[in-house]
């Protein structure tokens, strides 16, 4: 998923060296769709997740509450 963000960065930045705005601007929100579907995916994946163990909001089980 990095090399497709990559990618069109680059392509951003080619199409803009050739003058290319349209092209440029359409390559650049391609890339920062890529980038906020990657980050929303690395935190709420179940297996690929940020874990915070600090702040757990559910018990093991009973007579686990906190005192």
């Amino acid at each position: 998923m990095m090399a497709a963000i990559f990618a069109s960065l680059t392509a951003a930045w080619v199409a803009a060296s050739l003058s290319r705005r349209d092209l440029s601007l359409m390559a650049l929100a391609l890339c920062l769709a890529l980038s906020i579907w990657l980050f929303l995916f690395e935190i709420y994946s179940p297996e690929y997740g940020f874990r915070m163990p600090w702040i757990q909001t559910f018990l093991d089980g009973p007579g686990n509450a906190p005192t």
